[in-house]
């Protein structure tokens, strides 16, 4: 498996890995707030901020993207 190759695969286990992460997080958060009948704010904030951890990491991916293809 030549280097380029072997990154790219490496890229996308780590972003599949990623999404399958916070799809978990958001299933055990929903369910600690379900099951704790938190009110509608704290959902909105516990959910925000999960959301907000999520868009750095998409906003890191497409930094990255962006720097590469400009060669930095």
């Amino acid at each position: 498996m030549s280097p380029e190759l072997f990154k790219t695969v490496e890229s996308i286990a780590l972003n599949i890995t990623l999404v399958v992460l916070f799809a978990l997080m958001f299933f055990a958060v929903h369910d600690v707030l379900k099951k704790n009948d938190v009110p509608k704010t704290g959902r909105f904030v516990a959910y925000g901020v999960l959301g907000l951890g999520a868009a750095g990491f998409v906003a890191k991916g497409i930094i990255e993207v962006f720097w590469t293809l400009q060669g930095i």
